[in-house]
């Protein structure tokens, strides 16, 4: 899987898509202090948009504190440890769409990962309600 990846059919705009990508990377420890991180002319060919939307991605980055520019060499992750990171809606679904890229690569179709999916919410809810059946079917005295 592709460490970057744009959703063309997202209603988030592709440069965004892009710097909160690169925040869930630096906050959660894929990228440390001092990593260099790709340059914009390769990174806007591995994932075919203009160099002005990446230039723009690590110019904002650089604004938040997340990197650092340096001239002829590139940008560098800043430590941002206690920094805030990714909302948790944006991180969830990076890891949602991620699941569902590997999914569909595995040949399930949605029906299939929604029954997964549904399956496996059902498993957590018994194991977290101690093994039995979920919270609403059981009776006011269980409760």
């Amino acid at each position: 899987m592709a460490l970057f990846e744009i959703n063309e059919k997202s209603s988030i705009p592709i440069w965004l898509q892009l710097k909160n990508r690169f925040i869930y990377l630096i906050t959660s420890g894929y990228y440390k202090p001092g990593d260099q991180l790709p340059t914009v002319r390769g990174l806007a060919a591995d994932v075919e948009v203009n160099y002005n939307t990446v230039s723009k991605v690590y110019m904002s980055l650089e604004q938040d504190g997340y990197v650092q520019s340096k001239r002829r060499q590139g940008a560098f992750v800043l430590d941002v440890s206690g920094k805030p990171g990714v909302s948790i809606a944006t991180t969830a679904e990076i890891v949602t769409q991620e699941y569902l890229k590997r999914c569909f690569e595995l040949g399930m179709s949605l029906e299939n990962i929604e029954e997964q999916f549904a399956a496996s919410i059902q498993a957590e809810r018994r194991k977290r309600d101690g093994g039995g059946r979920d919270a609403a079917s059981r009776t006011e005295e269980e409760r």
